[in-house]
């Protein structure tokens, strides 16, 4: 009987890991180089390029080569990029600017600036409305914009600061508020903000994927855990633990698993188990401060950034400095199947 059981174990054990998906894994690395530090990683799948803020500019990456391909330069603090393909333009947030500055899809060269607002952080284009919307921060609003004439249309108060936010697609747009650890919606026609929910336990929700399929909504929290909401309801589902300091998010479809990406030097991948069941799937070892990520659904990759530092200013005050030419892209993806 003993060990009866124990060939039943092994061979329990032995179809589980059969069944197991295939581990995550850095399969490819691109040395960019340039200065600065960096914020928003925003993919555009139908053309298999990445936009990356780099603090005076905004670099475009082919994905496939890791070619930069070009610049969107004179960005004065760049945050994020937002692509609207109808209108053939992209849009990068200035924070130091308080402005928007919209740009040539193509020759990536700038076209105009539209007036934002302080702290002007994360964008995103919503194509139900055919508007963009900027989340700025220290403003406590969002900025709409028309991206085909480049024009201010209004701004809406959010009563909190916002971090990153996401399109629906059904009309509704999303964003986090850090200070008040809660969920707002906004109706992209409208341009007013609809309702507001919690994410406590989660604090300090940062950034953001959604599962539209399911109407799933994915806040990474400083405070080391995802908050998943349903977003139909407005009403929290569950929190996942993850690593400390994540900066993006983003969720694939195709596999069910959910990202975190965090400046501990982990990517946690969290799979979709039911719409309301989670586990943590694997975590995967990255460099440090590699916190900024952006997921190409058509790929099913994702891309991060990280560089190496030089030490700390003495007295802990201020940040470490990159270290010259040391600017990397990472590529991640499923290892190929035994």
């Amino acid at each position: 009987m003993r060990k009866a059981a124990i060939v039943l174990t092994l061979a329990g054990l032995t179809a589980l890991l059969a069944q197991a998906p295939p581990a995550y894994r850095i399969a490819r690395t691109y040395p960019l180089g340039g200065e600065g530090r960096w914020d928003y990683v925003v993919p555009d799948p139908p053309n298999h390029r990445l936009f990356i803020a780099r603090e005076n500019r905004v670099m475009v990456v082919d994905e496939d080569s890791g070619t930069l391909l070009g610049e969107v330069t004179g960005i004065q603090g760049a945050h994020g990029t937002a692509v609207a393909e109808a209108t053939g333009h992209g849009f990068a947030t200035e924070g130091n600017g308080q402005s928007v500055a919209m740009f040539d899809l193509k020759t990536f060269k700038t076209l105009g600036r539209i007036p934002a607002a302080e702290d002007a952080d994360a964008i995103v284009y919503d194509s139900v409305s055919n508007r963009v919307f900027t989340f700025n921060g220290d403003a406590h609003s969002s900025t709409v914009i028309d991206p085909r004439t480049g024009t201010l249309i209004t701004n809406i108060q959010l009563g909190g600061k916002p971090e990153y936010g996401a399109s629906a697609g059904d009309g509704k747009v999303y964003g986090n508020l850090t200070d008040t650890s809660e969920v707002v919606e906004i109706d992209a026609k409208t341009a007013t903000v609809t309702r507001r929910w919690s994410t406590s336990p989660c604090k300090q929700p940062v950034s953001m994927a959604l599962d539209t399929a399911h109407h799933r909504l994915f806040s990474g929290c400083r405070s080391g855990v995802m908050a998943i909401s349903d977003y139909q309801a407005g009403k929290l589902v569950t929190t996942v633990p993850i690593g400390s300091g994540v900066d993006g998010a983003g969720y694939d479809a195709a596999s069910g698993d959910a990202f975190a990406s965090n400046a501990d030097g982990t990517l946690t991948v969290i799979h979709q188990d039911t719409p309301d069941q989670y586990r943590i799937a694997e975590t995967v070892q990255t460099p440090q401060g590699s916190r900024n990520m952006g997921l190409d659904p058509t790929n099913h990759r994702a891309f991060l950034v990280s560089a190496k530092f030089g030490p700390a200013p003495a007295g802990g005050r201020g940040r470490a400095p990159i270290l010259p030419g040391t600017f990397t892209l990472l590529v991640i993806e499923r290892a190929p199947a035994r």
